[in-house]
């Protein structure tokens, strides 16, 4: 069996609006539902062969999109820094006020 990389799972979460209709159903029953392939063809009505290979494009599809956008890197990058941030800001006297504001910093980045 398979281990599923779950970096695909991440790049879905930032570009799975970019792929076709049917990657982005096989993938979201791979990774999200954790369906396995054979599931995913029964539902689907093709063949386990056929579900990998709509699954193995859209990861190169995502690979791709992160290759020439970096979202999710940057969004990685920018979720470190705002954890800096905070730590730095821990008991000072702004601490509240920039623990809130890397906090809507946070969700602007989650959505």
């Amino acid at each position: 069996m398979a281990v599923k990389d779950l970096k695909y799972a991440a790049l879905y979460d930032v570009y799975g609006g970019l792929l076709s209709e049917k990657q982005s159903y096989a993938l979201e029953m791979y990774y999200c539902d954790d369906l396995s392939l054979a599931e995913i063809a029964e539902h689907i009505g093709i063949t386990r062969q056929g579900v990998r290979d709509q699954i193995k494009h859209a990861e190169e599809e995502l690979e791709r999109f992160e290759e020439k956008l970096g979202l999710a890197r940057k969004s990685e990058e920018l979720r470190k820094i705002l954890s800096d941030i905070d730590r730095a800001a821990e008991g000072s006297e702004l601490g509240e006020r920039i623990k809130s504001l890397t906090e809507s910093a946070s969700q602007l980045i989650d959505n």
